[in-house]
């Protein structure tokens, strides 16, 4: 869901910075192989995700859903030559399709791929992290966000996405609406975090960013 008129966005996007040929071919890929490509992050919400990482000239990156890679390159545009992503995805069929992609970047060698469920993997990482882009199983959102914010550096950066979940977390969910009613009390969370200061932005289907105090 977008939140701002179809024209107005196509202009953001047209006067942005244009993503790469290798991102416009996963784009294209992407819709043409794989199921459910609108959980592919848009062209401007890629564009935001490699310029908070430029800003932050992360050293160690976590990615919790990878889907087919593209968020993965986006934010490896801000890794210095020592710098790593880790990404965690569950569904080991899309590996392939992401090392397609993942071998023609020149972030080859500092993208670490993990299999798995992201939950485990997490309690299992030591390393401390400048930026974690959070795009998993809403459901369990409040549970990552525990894992996640001990193993978040002071000032690091907590990007969630979905977080507006097409609109629907204004409004009473059903009954068995488990996702919206973990995003709702997540979201309300994320603003009275102690460790945290969040401000909530309205891009594709809602980002907030989280930043570690």
């Amino acid at each position: 869901m977008e939140f701002i008129d179809e024209a107005l966005l196509e202009y953001a996007i047209k006067k942005s910075s244009e993503e790469s040929d290798l991102l416009k071919n996963l784009r294209k890929e992407t819709h043409q192989k794989i199921l459910h490509p609108r959980m592919l992050s848009s062209t401007i919400q890629g564009r935001f995700l490699s310029f908070i990482s430029k800003l932050i000239k992360p050293k160690t990156i976590l990615e919790i859903g990878t889907y087919t890679g593209y968020g993965s390159l986006c934010l490896s545009e801000g890794l210095g030559k020592t710098g790593k992503i880790h990404t965690i995805e569950i569904n080991e069929e899309l590996i392939a399709f992401q090392n397609q992609f993942f071998n023609k970047s020149n972030k080859r060698d500092q993208i670490h791929q993990h299999i798995g469920d992201a939950l485990t993997v997490i309690k299992k990482m030591k390393k401390q992290f400048d930026i974690v882009f959070l795009d998993a199983d809403k459901s369990n959102y409040i549970n990552y966000l525990k894992l996640i914010v001990p193993k978040l550096k002071k000032d690091g950066i907590l990007i969630s996405d979905n977080v507006l979940w097409s609109g629907k977390v204004l409004a009473k969910p059903e009954k068995n609406d488990i996702d919206t009613k973990v995003l709702q009390k997540f979201n309300t969370i994320l603003k009275n975090h102690p460790q945290l200061e969040t401000i909530l932005l309205p891009i594709r289907d809602g980002l907030s960013l989280s930043r570690k105090i």
